[in-house]
């Protein structure tokens, strides 16, 4: 069975800063390139994220993208203090944009509560995902 998390994008102003990092901080991992990210508790559902699982990023306090997870290890820094490398696939899929409160770490999400791609919705032309995110944040979406 499937499941996501989510994460807050510290320090990102926007998907295009995230992509630029992400351009930047790939590695090879098992013959692919991967973008690593890096957190202190490992997920005990590690299968289940990596069954199609994704990490649904909140940038500026909105659920803006998700990237599909390519595998998990555990790496050790200088000091010798282990954390668990989340390594996800290089691209951004862009999802539809909704708000969501600070919390600290990362959470799972169950598929039914994650945000639609963007185009996937029904029907009409799409607003950009920057109007509709004010929109929602004002109530108004």
């Amino acid at each position: 069975m499937t499941i996501h998390l989510l994460r807050l994008a510290v320090g990102a102003e926007s998907l295009e800063s995230m992509r630029a990092w992400r351009a930047e901080h790939q590695i090879d991992w098992q013959g692919r390139r991967v973008v690593p990210t890096y957190t202190k508790r490992p997920p005990n559902r590690q299968a289940e994220l990596l069954d199609g699982g994704c990490i649904y990023w909140v940038v500026k306090g909105v659920i803006r993208c998700r990237q599909p997870f390519a595998g998990f290890d555990m790496v050790a820094d200088t000091d010798g203090t282990s954390y668990c490398r989340m390594l996800m696939d290089p691209e951004l899929i862009e999802t539809a944009p909704v708000p969501k409160r600070p919390f600290q770490g990362w959470r799972y999400l169950r598929p039914e509560d994650a945000p639609p791609d963007l185009g996937q919705g029904g029907g009409g032309d799409e607003l950009p995902a920057h109007l509709l995110a004010e929109l929602r944040e004002l109530g108004l979406a």
